[in-house]
Order: structure tokens, then C-alpha cells, then sequence
């Protein structure tokens, strides 16, 4: 059983259950008791409650959604980051994904159901635009489809504000490889037309029932998405109106510039397309090696009629003659280059690279080839281990710099999840498999799903997982047994709580939270749910509160020096993490003190810097409630005179801190809190409500 489902949040949200797995959260379907409706809440996982980039990530998506009201974007109802646990409360949709609605239909769907999709993306989009934020991640799997044929946009995890210069290297491109655009798989800075590009691409893959660029690896995959051109949609599905084929190659320009400017003018054009299909726009756009007047895009002249195209054998017949000759051209180079190679160099035996590590080969530089990898899963074998060559040791010799192909065992490979939902559970299992991937059955009751069917999965379809992780596949399963109710165990100490269980005629089981600060045997939440009607004899567990120490609170009040007349920075960094309430550019001399607070229960460590240098360093032992303090060894930088000269200010020799050190306030250091539990207001800004 999942650990947060039977809790409740903050005395306000009932969890429910698990209804998705992503790459740093996890969401559950869960009970607002105040506002008397159901929510979804997004949880980000403990093994990124430490680390800073998920954190930020996290704190990104809810500022992100909470400055957006558009009836086609997930709405935001309330977040909180405290120190155990920080979650975001929104909108529950009951629905699929759009993914998975393509998945349904074989990706292929009619052109005016793809056009009242993607209108609808469009003004999510353009709303999010006009409020400064930048989705950065548009693909159909964070589009979800109620219904009534409603989108909703989901999943602003890493958007960023269009007035923050963001960029990341290459190699950590954001986003999902198939829609990301050319700048954002470059690591360049992205704006709107970056998701201008990424609706193109969805909206290829709704006309055509393919993605533009398809290969073995992410990296392929992007190297297409800055170097190739996509086929045009027409050659694949003919029943696309020529004007639509333009919109879709138009939102998909490989330059920004020559995109369109804005969703609003994208969605303007289909629907133009969508009163008359015969419309065409013979957008023009400038040749490779010439740039456009002022990075401004190239316009053609819109008509409500298409014009009467020109025969297109002569082109053809020049293309042909063209191609032809550069063949031959490249070809003669080739063997040119080829016959100086082999002249130049000498052959070299292949060696047996199978079962020695990947790392360990291609670092070496005694080997002078050029090497190609196939990511394979097999755990069998280690990590990193080479598992076949092509060519094979002692096949023949080879020139150097020749191609060695090497399949590597990673478990790195990514792998969408098949769409199973309908499928007995046999079948389901048997897609699973095939993928390489494997299976956890769950069964559930389900009035709207007939016995041994697959209702979904976890994570969902078209999801791109590790080859390790496993997928809950959730199965209709009725057993008939004697059913009893869960007793509530709330307001109950364990004790109370085991007998209750006991008596209700089901088995008692318990965890121990270490990490909420309440009283010791209090109940936290319980699964199942209170009130449920589960088997006679099922587990009911309860989470109960270990109890910890309480927090206590230092204020320390630190007297800067006189002789720092210059403005520099004045850091006060508490057990490694900079408190940015005290930290920032002043006049010591003029600001004389600084006074901020110190939380904890064991032991704590704080600096004081000045102007980069140790002014003060204090070692806090909470539990016997004492503290060192240690002065740093501070030099004020020498003033040097401006021209013209100025007055001089003298220190006098008691201002010097080796003269006459400051002393600290040692006078009741200590300020216990009046509550059971001090308030930090940690990030009580980011905290809204709906």
C-alpha cells in the first residue's frame, strides 16, 4: 500500500488513491474536506526533497499555474512546501491523456477533430504567453482529454517565466525529445515560438498517425529536429487541405523567425482553414544562405483561393540533373579520400571488446576507431558491460578509424508504455513483456470495467520509462468473501487503534513516522480508509507518530565592523544553506548589526562573512543549550584616494577589531516558542489559494 494513500494533509485532504507516477512527483486523487470537492494532488517524491534543481522545479510548476485562469489549462487550488512534504493541490481531471486518445485511434484522426484539439492548446497557450510563462514541455502527454472533447493543459514542471534568460546545455536539452524545438535541443534560449514549434509537431502527428523524426535513440532523434526537414503531411495523408499542410510546416520552421509569431496568429490561420478548406497562404520563406531583413519573418500575400500551380516537371527534371551531378561529385571525393586513407593508413587487428566495460574501451586511446552504441537491457549482466561487437575479434583487419559497433547493457534505454487499457490481463502482460519492461498486477474493484480487464496503468500509456521500473497494471478482480467496515482510529492512541482493528474482525498492522513533529502513539492517517468495506481479515495499517524533540529557536544579534565603510556583501550562511532573509550588499560601518535566527535540536554551525572573509563563526549545541563563538579574521580592504582628493576619514586604533573586539550578547540567547511547534514561514509567499 502506498504510504500517503489513507492520510490526510494538513487535517484538509482525505488521499484517496494513486492515479500517476511521473519523473519527480507522484499525483493522487484525494478529498478537500473544507471546499467539499475532489482534487488532485501532485506530491514531489522524498528522494528529491533535498535537491535543489527538483525543488526549484516544483516551486516553478505552481507559481507557473497559479498566475493562469483559461478554462483549457489545469487550474491550481492551493500548494505548500514545508520541510517534510511539499505538494501542490489542483484541478482533478477525468479523463485521458491525449496520448492515450491517439494511442486508441492508431495516432491517425480527422483533420477537423485534430483542428478543434489543437485550437483549443493554442489558447491555453496564448494565455500563458500573455502572462510571461513559457510551457517548454507540449506534447500530447501532458494534454488531457475529457469527455466532452475538452483539452486541458497539464504539467508546467519546467516552465519558466519569458523574462528569465534560461539556458542548458546540449546534452541536458529540456523537454521531450520528438517536440522539443531546434534552439531548445541546443541548449539556446527559448520563447513562445519554442512551443509554437511543439504544437506543429502534435499537430503532424494528428494528421499523419506518425511523429516528423522517428530513430533508434533520443540523440538521432534530435540531431533530425536541427538538420532534417519532415515529410510533408500531404504525401502521407492526402485528405489534408493544402493550407493545413502549410499552418503544420509553418509552426515547424527550423528557424524561430519564420514561424509564426504567436499562437494567437497560428490559431487565426486554422481558422481560416476551418471555414474554407481550399484556402492555401503560399508562405514563402528566404533561401539557406540569406537571413531575413531585421530577423523579421517573410510574409506572403494571403488568398482565399488557391492559385493555379505551375507545372512542376521542370523542376523536377533540374532537381534530378542536379542531384546527379553532386552524386557523382561527392562520390569521386569519397573514393579520392579513400584511396589516400588506405595509402596512409595501416590495418589493425579488432580486438574482443565483449565483457569488458564500456568506459573502460572507449577512454583508452590505444584504440583508434570510431564508435557507434546499441543500449540493450539484460539483468543479467552488469551495468555498463559490453554484450556483442560488430565487427567480431579476428573477423578481419580493419583501417583505423573504422566503425565498431558495441552493444552495451544499460539500463538507461527509455521505453513507452504500451496502451494495455481493455486487454484481458494476460494479454496486457504479454505487450508489457515484449517491451521489455515488467509487470506489477493490482486488482481492484471496478463497476465500470468487466472482470479480468485492464482498467489502466501506472505509469500511463506513451509514458517513456526505464527499462527497470515496473508497471501497475490495474485489473478488475471481484472476490466474492464475507466484507466487514473499517473502523475509524483517529482520536485512538495504537493501543486503542490495535484493538479496534481486532475487533472489527481484521488484522492490525502499523508504521512509525519519524518525521512529524507531534506527540509520540498519535495517529497520523490510516489505509484503508475509515468507513471502507474491505475483506474479513485484511490488513488495516495505521501511521503513527514516533515523536520528536522539539525544535528550539536561537536569535543571534552580530555587530559588524565599524571599519567596513565600503558597500560588500554580508552572508550568513547557517549549517551550509545561505539565509537570504540577513544576506545581501550593505555598509557594515553604517548598518552596525545584523540580527537573524537559528532553528534546529542537535547542533548547528553559522558564518558571518564579510566581504568574503570570516567575520564571526558560532558553533550552537542545542541540546545543553550552549555556544561558541569564534571571531574570523576580517582586513577592510585599503581606500584608495580618488582624483581629485578627498577627505580622508581616520580609524581610530579602537575601531580595529584586534584593538577592542566586539563582544556578543550572551544575556538569554535562547527564545523558546510559545507553540507546541515554531511556525517557519518557510516560502509563505509561494502559499496560495484558489
Amino acid at each position: 500500500m502506498d504510504k500517503y494513500v489513507g492520510k490526510k494533509l494538513d487535517g484538509r485532504y482525505e488521499i484517496q488513491e494513486l492515479i500517476g507516477i511521473g519523473g519527480m512527483a507522484t499525483v493522487y486523487k484525494a478529498y478537500d474536506i473544507k471546499d467539499n470537492r475532489t482534487v488532485a494532488i501532485k506530491i514531489l517524491k522524498e528522494e528529491f526533497s533535498q535537491n535543489g534543481e527538483f525543488i526549484r522545479r516544483f516551486k516553478n510548476e505552481s507559481k507557473a499555474i497559479s498566475v493562469l485562469s483559461h478554462p483549457n489549462i489545469v487550474k491550481v487550488y492551493d500548494v505548500s512546501f514545508g520541510d517534510v512534504i511539499q505538494y501542490i493541490v489542483m484541478e482533478y481531471i477525468d479523463g485521458i491523456t491525449l496520448k492515450e486518445y491517439l494511442d486508441q485511434q492508431e495516432n491517425k484522426i480527422d483533420w477537423k477533430m485534430a483542428v478543434y484539439f489543437i485550437s483549443q492548446i493554442l489558447k491555453a497557450i496564448q494565455h500563458a504567453h500573455e502572462k510571461g510563462i513559457i510551457h517548454r514541455d507540449v506534447k500530447p502527454q501532458n494534454m488531457m482529454l475529457l469527455q466532452d472533447g475538452t483539452i486541458k493543459v497539464t504539467d508546467f514542471g519546467i516552465a519558466r517565466f519569458s523574462n528569465t534568460e534560461t539556458r542548458t546545455m546540449t546534452d541536458k536539452a529540456i523537454g521531450s525529445v520528438h517536440y522539443i524545438a531546434p534552439e531548445q535541443a541546443k541548449g539556446e534560449r527559448t520563447d513562445g515560438k519554442s512551443d509554437v514549434y511543439s504544437i506543429g509537431v502534435m499537430l503532424y502527428e494528428m494528421l499523419t498517425g506518425k511523429l516528423p523524426f522517428e530513430a533508434d535513440s533520443a540523440v538521432s532523434v534530435a540531431i533530425m529536429q536541427l538538420q532534417s526537414d519532415p515529410q510533408p503531411p500531404r504525401d502521407i495523408n492526402p485528405d489534408i487541405p493544402a493550407g493545413l499542410e502549410e499552418i503544420t510546416l509553418r509552426a515547424m520552421r527550423k528557424d524561430p523567425t519564420q514561424r509564426y509569431a504567436s499562437a494567437e496568429e497560428m490559431l487565426s490561420d486554422l481558422q481560416k482553414v476551418t471555414k474554407n478548406p481550399s484556402t492555401v497562404f503560399h508562405y514563402e520563406y528566404p533561401a539557406d544562405d540569406t537571413e531575413p531583413e531585421d530577423d523579421e519573418p517573410t510574409y506572403a500575400k494571403y488568398t482565399e483561393v488557391a492559385e493555379k500551380a505551375r507545372s512542376p516537371i521542370f523542376n523536377i527534371l533540374v532537381g534530378v540533373f542536379t542531384s546527379l551531378i553532386l552524386c557523382l561529385i561527392l562520390f569521386g571525393s569519397l573514393a579520392l579520400l579513400h584511396s589516400c586513407e588506405a595509402s596512409n593508413t595501416a590495418s589493425v587487428d579488432i580486438p574482443n571488446f565483449v565483457g569488458q566495460k564500456y568506459s573502460s574501451v572507449t577512454e583508452n586511446k590505444s584504440y583508434k576507431f570510431t564508435w557507434d552504441v546499441i543500449n540493450i537491457y539484460d539483468a543479467n549482466k552488469p551495468e555498463g558491460e559490453i554484450l556483442a561487437q560488430e565487427p567480431v575479434a579476428g573477423a578481419k583487419k580493419v583501417k583505423e578509424g573504422a566503425v565498431i559497433t558495441l552493444t552495451v547493457n544499460s539500463s538507461d534505454t527509455l521505453i513507452a508504455v504500451p496502451y494495455v487499457s481493455g486487454e484481458p490481463e494476460e494479454t496486457a502482460i504479454a505487450k508489457i513483456k515484449a517491451k521489455g519492461l515488467s509487470a506489477d498486477v493490482v486488482y481492484i474493484e471496478d463497476e465500470d470495467t468487466a472482470e479480468d480487464i485492464v482498467r489502466d496503468t501506472t505509469p500511463k500509456a506513451g509514458s517513456e520509462v526505464s527499462v527497470t521500473e515496473k508497471i501497475k497494471v490495474f485489473v478488475k478482480k471481484t472476490v466474492v468473501k464475507d466484507t466487514v467496515t473499517v473502523p475509524d482510529v483517529s482520536n485512538m492512541t495504537r493501543d486503542e487503534a490495535s484493538q479496534a482493528v481486532g475487533n472489527a474482525g481484521l488484522t492490525f498492522d502499523y508504521e512509525y513516522n519519524t518525521e512529524v513533529d507531534l506527540p509520540a502513539e498519535t495517529i497520523l492517517g490510516q489505509s484503508p480508509m475509515k468507513g471502507s468495506e474491505v475483506q474479513k481479515n485484511a490488513i488495516v495499517k495505521v501511521y503513527v507518530a514516533k515523536g520528536l524533540d522539539k525544535y528550539k529557536i536561537l536569535n543571534i544579534t552580530t555587530l559588524l565592523p565599524t571599519n567596513a565603510v565600503t558597500q560588500c556583501p554580508v552572508k550568513v550562511t547557517i549549517d551550509g544553506v545561505l539565509d537570504e532573509s540577513v544576506s545581501r550588499n550593505m555598509i557594515p560601518a553604517t548598518q552596525k548589526q545584523i540580527t537573524f535566527s537559528v532553528r534546529g535540536k542537535d547542533t548547528s554551525v553559522v558564518y558571518v562573512e564579510v566581504d568574503g572573509q570570516i567575520w564571526r563563526k558560532y558553533e550552537i549545541d542545542f541540546v545543553n543549550k550552549q555556544v561558541r563563538f569564534t571571531a574570523g579574521s576580517y582586513i577592510p580592504p585599503v581606500q584608495q584616494p580618488t582624483e581629485p582628493p578627498t577627505s580622508f576619514v581616520p580609524v581610530t586604533p579602537s575601531e580595529e577589531p584586534t584593538e577592542e573586539p566586539y563582544e556578543e550578547p550572551t544575556e538569554e540567547p535562547y527564545e523558546e516558542p510559545t507553540t507546541e511547534e515554531p511556525v517557519i514561514p518557510d516560502n509563505a509567499t509561494e502559499n496560495t489559494e484558489d
